[in-house]
């Protein structure tokens, strides 16, 4: 259980597909009826935000990560102290099974047993504790998405932007001029509103 598997390397792929596709197309205004064709075309106002720069520097986003960080941490702590109880209770089974240590073979049997069923009980630990991580960082990615959806939406009532593009690397633009570059923008807006949020809480 690697924390790059979901926290790190999986993140821009997993935001990049979901959520601008959603993004974009809330923020966005509706061209006006009738402007279709070139004419349309013209006079669309477009810009774009890069996903990767966005990700980094979103103080909400960072601290998250940090957050289910710590949590993998504590997992991976947990699990790792009581597989080497486990491993410990392993090898004096089998010191005591070679040099027939036991009283009796049933009572070899009952420890086999019992170190087998604890055996069981770690792997089936190790598979909750995971899906848990997982279902959070998924409820994560959500909000991640809601807060930018719904910060975009209320951003584009006075830029009255027609298009609002994602760009991850070379997935999505291959090229744009950079004055189309609202990202730091838009980072500035997030973290101004999460801060104000944060200091409510308090």
């Amino acid at each position: 259980m690697k924390r790059s598997n979901y926290l790190v390397n999986g993140i821009v792929a997993i935001m990049a597909v979901f959520m601008f596709a959603q993004c974009t197309g809330n923020a966005g205004q509706s061209a006006p009826a009738g402007a279709t064709g070139e004419a349309g075309t013209a006079n669309m106002k477009i810009a774009f935000v890069e996903i990767d720069t966005l990700l980094l520097k979103y103080n909400f986003w960072n601290d998250v990560n940090e957050e289910m960080i710590k949590r993998e941490e504590n997992v991976r702590a947990t699990l790792t102290e009581q597989g080497r109880t486990l491993e410990k209770e392993a090898q004096e089974f089998q010191r005591k099974y070679e040099t027939n240590a036991f009283v009796s073979p049933e009572r070899a049997q009952q420890e086999y047993a019992r170190i087998n069923k604890k055996q069981q009980d770690l792997q089936a630990l190790q598979t909750r504790l995971t899906d848990e991580l997982l279902k959070e960082q998924n409820k994560n990615n959500l909000i991640l998405r809601d807060s930018i959806n719904s910060f975009l939406q209320e951003y584009n009532k006075t830029k009255g932007y027609s298009m609002i593009i994602s760009n991850t690397g070379f997935d999505n633009l291959l090229y744009a001029d950079p004055i189309y570059n609202i990202t730091q923008e838009i980072i500035d807006g997030l973290n101004a509103r999460y801060t104000a949020a944060s200091a409510t809480k308090k």
